[in-house]
């Protein structure tokens, strides 16, 4: 039994410089309710807490529901009224319309 004990502890020694080298540690203050919920899946999938939040860190936005970056800003695109609807097409001669760029001598 100290045998495996000590092989153990060796096997965690020999890891450590490689574990070090390649993280780097973070603290965040988490609401109580997402603290909560981590902590709950840690302990139900046997993982640590810290392998769950860099999975949901890793994970793609919005993957389980199934939307885009523009699905998410949908409803704002056009929403500012009395804006050209070319602007993006002709921004060069708008800002040149509206004097962007001119010198302003006193």
């Amino acid at each position: 039994m100290r045998r495996d004990l000590l092989l153990g502890f060796r096997i965690a020694l020999a890891s450590m410089p490689y574990y070090i080298a390649a993280m780097k540690t973070l603290t965040v203050r988490l609401p109580d309710a997402l603290a909560n919920a981590i902590e709950a899946e840690s302990r139900r999938r046997g993982v640590s807490k810290s392998d769950i939040v860099r999975e949901r860190l890793l994970r793609e936005p919005n993957a389980e529901a199934g939307t885009t970056s523009f699905d998410e800003i949908a409803d704002l695109v056009g929403a500012v009224d009395g804006s050209p609807r070319d602007l993006s097409g002709r921004k060069k001669a708008y800002l040149r319309h509206w004097g962007y760029g001119r010198d302003n001598r006193r």
